[in-house]
């Protein structure tokens, strides 16, 4: 069989030779509407490579956005790992200090920053030395107090739109993606081109997020965040057409976008879907064209899956994994066996799971001494992960303890295998609450506590206890106008089968849960604000 390079540039250049036509929508942030295609995306991340070249820009350098989702950010994804630098996505959300590191760490030499995200990088100004240009991405360089900006248009305006292929080893750096750093700094995860390029058809494939060239796709998920999930190079890969909203998040603008531009295959945090969910309620808007929404980020409670299937007719799949398996590892479809059960039934057995790892990808459930457990649908155990799109070391051979010597990753997460090959997370390793010596998975409590009709988000935490070391303490946001206190929770934990021993002890009614850079829940910011 003939030995070719697995790139980013046989996605790219596929995409303009056989879907040159194809829409790709952005949604920018002042609320307009900018619309190009594929052969136009392609000519300009072409430009966009001879820009890099006339900077002095080595192949190898990191070259990193700072920036919402849109078109440019697009070209950005292929113009500069197809010219042989490498892709860092900075997320905006992170603390000055972080982004600080971040950059230095990974030795950036040029930024592509979003002209209304200037003043992130005016407060990183004399602490991030190795950056040698700040490229704004627009037509125009807007007042700052940062010296020597080049505007994007600027830097493409004369560029010829064709690059010559380079000589790409596949197994070369395509991009960096920085983990959250919820346990101590950041670290960083390297992308290969050929991880991406697999990563990307394991997207597409109907085990994946079943994305075509009929589709139009619209990643709600950051494109600073493990490359929107890969759905940027697997939507090019097929030529689907693509749909970005760049900016702050507005449910009613989102559904707006949703509607007008006929979104077939939608993804996101369970909090968005929160959102769209009572937007759509509250208007009587459907999404007729929307064919199924992929979830991930955090376990999407079964009251939401259940409402969106019911009110709305619009399976959610649930989708599992993280930075450091670029990211899609599982999926929770239903198994053709499932063919004639009841809904109910099926979002019990199946979209209620992390689902079923994708092909080509490994799971181990292992004890306390690294023997697998039964996947018996009740022994929970350490989850390891291995696959051609896992990483194997992180940057600069950090966190070491994550990696086995037999070759799996330790996720830190906990999870139940299933005889019927699913598996759920249970908990984070952190996450977990051991109270008289006995375990509780705190996302199965929030899932529960937040099908209440009362609330709108919960987090559960370990909060320390004389008796029996640690008791859960829910931490509720409760809807607008509702009445939620612990006696209520209590019962309802009880209907929902939780053993009394396992109820919590304690309620908090707070105005919002915290959230990562990313938009899961911050337990640790709660964790400290209710230590003692």
């Amino acid at each position: 069989m003939m030995d070719l390079p697995l790139s980013s540039w046989r996605l790219l250049s596929h995409a303009a030779n056989h879907f040159g036509d194809t829409e790709v929508v952005s949604r920018l942030v002042d609320g307009s509407t900018h619309r190009t295609t594929y052969a136009a995306t392609s000519a300009r991340a072409h430009q966009l490579m001879h820009a890099l070249d006339r900077l002095g820009i080595e192949p190898g350098e990191p070259v990193a956005t700072l920036a919402w989702n849109g078109h440019r950010h697009l070209e950005a994804y292929f113009g500069v790992p197809c010219s042989r630098r490498v892709l860092h996505t900075l997320n905006l959300r992170l603390s000055i200090d972080d982004l600080e590191y971040i950059v230095n760490h990974a030795g950036d030499v040029a930024i592509l920053v979003d002209p209304d995200l200037l003043p992130i990088l005016e407060q990183l100004a004399g602490r991030i030395p190795t950056v040698r240009h700040i490229v704004v991405l627009g037509d125009q360089v807007p007042s700052s107090s940062l010296a020597g900006l080049i505007a994007y248009e600027d830097l493409l305006a004369d560029e010829p739109t064709r690059y010559d292929e380079p000589d790409i080893d596949e197994r070369s750096v395509l991009g960096l993606c920085y983990t959250s750093g919820t346990t101590g700094r950041p670290k960083g995860v390297a992308y290969t081109h050929r991880s991406c390029f697999l990563h990307a058809l394991a997207v597409t494939s109907a085990a994946g997020m079943s994305v075509g060239p009929g589709d139009c796709v619209l990643p709600i998920v950051p494109m600073f965040h493990a490359t929107a999930w890969g759905l940027p190079y697997a939507a090019t890969a097929v030529g689907a057409k693509q749909v970005f909203y760049g900016g702050p998040l507005d449910p009613a603008e989102l559904v707006q976008v949703l509607a007008a531009e006929h979104v077939t295959i939608a993804a996101g945090v369970p909090t968005v879907w929160l959102d769209v969910a009572g937007h759509l309620a509250a208007t009587g808007t459907a999404l007729p064209d929307l064919r199924h929404i992929v979830s991930g980020g955090s376990q999407p409670p079964q009251a939401l899956i259940e409402r969106y299937l019911a009110d709305f007719g619009i399976p959610i799949v649930q989708a599992w994994g993280m930075t450091e398996t670029s990211p899609l590892a599982s999926m929770a479809w239903p198994q053709q066996r499932m063919h004639d059960w009841e809904p109910a039934r099926i979002v019990a057995t199946a979209r209620t799971r992390a689902g079923l790892p994708l092909p080509g990808l490994d799971v181990s459930i292992r004890d306390e001494v690294g023997a697998d457990v039964a996947f018996d649908g009740e022994t929970m155990g350490d989850l390891l992960v291995r696959g051609p799109w896992v990483i194997d070391e992180y940057l600069n051979g950090e966190g070491a303890e994550c990696f086995t010597d037999d070759g799996w990753f330790r996720t830190g997460d906990v999870a139940i295998g299933f005889p019927d090959g699913y598996f759920v997370i249970a908990d984070r390793t952190k996450d977990l609450i051991k109270s008289g010596g006995e375990w509780i998975s705190s996302v199965d409590m929030e899932a529960a506590i937040m099908a209440m009709p009362a609330v709108a988000e919960a987090a559960v935490i370990a909060v320390p206890d004389l008796k029996w070391q640690e008791r859960p303490m829910a931490c509720i946001v409760a809807r607008r106008g509702a009445d939620v206190n612990l006696d209520t929770v209590r019962e309802h934990l009880v209907e929902s089968g939780f053993a009394t021993w396992q109820l919590p002890s304690r309620l908090e009614l707070i105005e919002s849960v915290p959230k990562t850079g990313v938009g899961k829940f911050d337990k640790k910011v709660l964790r400290a604000r209710f230590a003692s």
